[in-house]
């Protein structure tokens, strides 16, 4: 395996309402390595966009953000300051966001906002800049950039935006990109182009990523390694064919049973029984044993921490499964 990159050590992000503490994200720790493309998957409200932004230092009150160490090529920066966290985000670590329609000011050119990261955290002048763009977004694959330059977000598709987002990401050069469901608002055509372009992307510029989703089906084409997570916490980790053909997670297990798939002996789609549990009341024991149909007595009882069942393949689990994942 190659060199950690970034190194996050028992992270907690809680939230301080009146009605009580939601534990977000509730100590975990994992490893992003250099060169690498790390998948994070849940479903909503399982604490995987809570950690990410948590590393940029971008939640805000009520919460609370506390680690043991955030290390960003051996230096910590849990520490750093306001000041000095700004000076990181978009050069070191840069993010694109879901719905590429908020993250692009509607008033201005994409031109505008394009050098807006230039200007921050490079000393390139005026036409190097908008040579630089012209650059990225013909590396992105929009057509004509020199006139492009010139037009507004709502000028483009939703795909043509999310390939903007992708080149203001890339500007710098950045260490690590995250990505945080960046395909969920594209049709299926555009979803599987924009996918291959971001890997290929990061793949040149000798980046990693951090690829956060719901969907196990699109984890499973683009990552080197999965991280499962589930009420704040890791569940499931390890190497991406590992995890997605030899779960050990039932909750993991239940999510690849989900992805439709067109054979005529299954006619209906699996489902995972009952909802996420309401973050004030956390079941006792297992966070995921109300739903989960190996549940025995030890699991309502005792909360089970993450081992390693295999090399390099990690589980919470009292009673880990030993069956075959998707085909």
């Amino acid at each position: 395996m190659s060199e950690i990159l970034l190194s996050i050590q028992n992270l907690r992000t809680y939230f301080h309402t009146f009605k009580g503490v939601v534990k977000a994200v509730d100590g975990i720790d994992f490893d992003l390595h250099r060169n690498e493309i790390l998948g994070i998957v849940g479903e909503s409200g399982s604490g995987k966009t809570v950690a990410n932004l948590s590393v940029m230092k971008l939640i805000d009150e009520p919460g609370i953000v506390e680690a043991d160490g955030i290390y960003l090529d051996g230096v910590d920066i849990s520490k750093k300051s306001e000041r000095e966290m700004s000076k990181i985000r978009g050069k070191d670590i840069s993010m694109i966001f879901q719905d590429p329609m908020t993250s692009l000011n509607p008033l201005y050119t994409i031109q505008k906002q394009m050098e807006e990261v230039l200007i921050l955290h490079t000393k390139l002048n005026k036409e190097e800049r908008r040579q630089k763009c012209i650059e990225l977004l013909r590396q992105v694959g929009i057509p004509n950039p020199e006139n492009r330059l010139k037009d507004y977000p709502h000028q483009f598709s939703g795909g043509m935006r999310q390939r903007v987002i992708i080149a203001i990401a890339l500007a710098t050069n950045s260490k690590i990109i995250i990505a945080d469901e960046p395909t969920t608002a594209l049709d299926v055509t555009v979803q599987y182009q924009v996918l291959e372009l971001l890997k290929d992307l990061v793949r040149e510029q000798n980046a990693s990523m951090i690829f956060i989703t719901h969907d196990l089906a699109v984890v499973s084409q683009i990552t080197d390694r999965i991280i499962v997570m589930y009420c704040g916490k890791i569940i499931e980790e390890g190497a991406t064919v590992e995890v997605i053909h030899h779960p050990k997670h039932p909750y993991t297990e239940g999510l690849l049973s989900s992805i439709p798939r067109l054979r005529e002996d299954k006619p209906r789609l699996d489902q995972i029984p009952g909802m996420v549990p309401n973050m004030f009341e956390m079941p006792k024991g297992c966070s995921f044993s109300p739903r989960c149909k190996y549940c025995q007595e030890l699991c309502q009882k005792e909360e089970p921490v993450k081992i390693e069942h295999s090399a390099g393949h990690f589980v919470a689990c009292h009673y880990p499964l030993g069956g075959v994942g998707i085909e």
